[in-house]
């Protein structure tokens, strides 16, 4: 038995908009675009190099290296308790590195005793020199009880637990070289403070994905129910909220973002509130004009016939038949989103540190254009725009796949 496609006028006013969305290459992209960097945004510490909370393990050493960067790094355990969090903790805020990190660039062993010469800044030059006991490396150690010699080839310790440990001294060095002296890549270099600029991309992208989720959220409900309310009842209701939207709509939005900041105070949460109060009037006028154009239509008499009331109309009735250019118009604000928190956080009036977000990002390292380091400032750059084009494309293709006038 074959299965058919079935033909458009069995299809319902959703599926054919689908239909015709899934026609259009330029779209099909930004949405898988899209989809990729909310895939990886929300897997987040669980995929990148650095897993410490906000990606900010500081590593001044290795800072502003270049893309491609490899180093060869000590771990020392630290001598502390340390409790490892479980699958969501470390999904959305990371884990705390039970060890320090040393850059090195030479490491010998002699007897029980690990020297390295550590990593100076650049390639070829003298660093410091220091030396740790290979169980001060492996165990969070118990200070008061120094790892001790009782035998020719063996130590015996106390770790900070209370427990007495006794290792050969060989199978020590052979797990040092095995577990704490690791090469590690840097794919898209080092920031000035020598911190991953990979991890820092893609913790960033989960403060854009947010400003615009939460920020256009906010834009609907105000949007919809003002503009709803104007559209429907006319008169005076309508001569208020028509003064409320041309009031605000004569304010720059990034004016009234940086103002509302202000006024809230700087932070992650207050961006959101910032945001979406800038961009419920787009929402409004569109809601107003449609929801016009629509109240003298004969469905919304028959429901005032049968005795409806107003509020029941209007969400049960005129709002799924007009939520399709609020769904364009929901996609390009999703990109204004973008845009205006990556401009309050380069003003510094975002996002503040030690949070990653890409205007951040691009504010600490635009001097470096000049320095032949421009990837630094480059990378969040390029990162805003593929977004924001990305978003645009699936806004134009829904746009393209609501027009009555390309049938198929």
């Amino acid at each position: 038995m074959f299965f058919r496609r079935r033909p458009m006028r069995m299809l319902s006013p959703g599926q054919i908009t689908w239909r015709k969305f899934l026609r259009i290459p330029t779209a099909i992209a930004g949405m898988l675009w899209i989809v990729f960097i909310a895939l990886l945004a929300l897997s987040g510490y669980l995929v990148i190099p650095d897993q410490t909370p906000f990606a900010n393990h500081q590593q001044l050493e290795i800072a502003t290296h270049p893309p491609g960067t490899r180093m060869t790094m000590l771990y020392i355990t630290k001598n502390q308790e340390y409790k490892a969090p479980h699958l969501l903790q470390r999904m959305f805020f990371g884990k705390p590195k039970p060890y320090h990190t040393i850059p090195v660039q030479h490491v010998i062993f002699s007897a029980d005793t690990l020297f390295f010469e550590a990593y100076a800044g650049q390639p070829g030059y003298p660093g410091m020199e220091g030396y740790y006991n290979v169980a001060d490396v492996l165990y969070p150690i118990d200070r008061e009880w120094e790892p001790v010699q009782i035998a020719p080839d063996s130590l015996k310790f106390k770790d900070i637990h209370g427990n007495f440990i006794r290792r050969s001294i060989e199978e020590m060095v052979r797990e040092t070289v095995r577990t704490n002296i690791r090469e590690r890549r840097f794919l898209l270099g080092t920031d000035r403070f020598g911190r991953d600029m990979l991890s820092q991309l893609v913790i960033g992208a989960r403060v854009s994905l947010s400003v615009g989720f939460i920020a256009v959220f906010i834009s609907l409900v105000i949007g919809i129910t003002l503009g709803s309310l104007a559209g429907f009842f006319r008169g005076r209701t309508d001569q208020l909220i028509v003064w409320l939207i041309n009031v605000v709509w004569s304010i720059p939005t990034l004016l009234l973002a940086i103002a509302i900041t202000f006024a809230l105070g700087k932070g992650f949460w207050q961006v959101f509130v910032a945001v979406g109060l800038t961009m419920w009037v787009e929402v409004a006028r569109l809601v107003r004009g449609q929801v016009i154009s629509v109240r003298e239509q004969p469905f919304v008499e028959s429901a005032r016939a049968l005795g409806l009331g107003s509020f029941r109309i209007i969400r049960r009735h005129i709002l799924p038949v007009i939520m399709g250019p609020v769904v364009v118009i929901s996609a390009a604000n999703f990109a204004s989103a973008i845009l205006i928190e990556a401009g309050l956080s380069f003003l510094g009036i975002g996002v503040q540190p030690p949070m990653p977000s890409w205007g951040t990002m691009i504010r600490e390292h635009y001097g470096y254009i000049i320095l032949d380091k421009g990837y630094l400032a480059f990378l969040p750059g390029f990162a805003i725009m593929l977004l924001v084009l990305a978003f645009m494309l699936v806004g134009n293709g829904l746009r393209d796949a609501l027009d009555k006038t390309g049938g198929e």
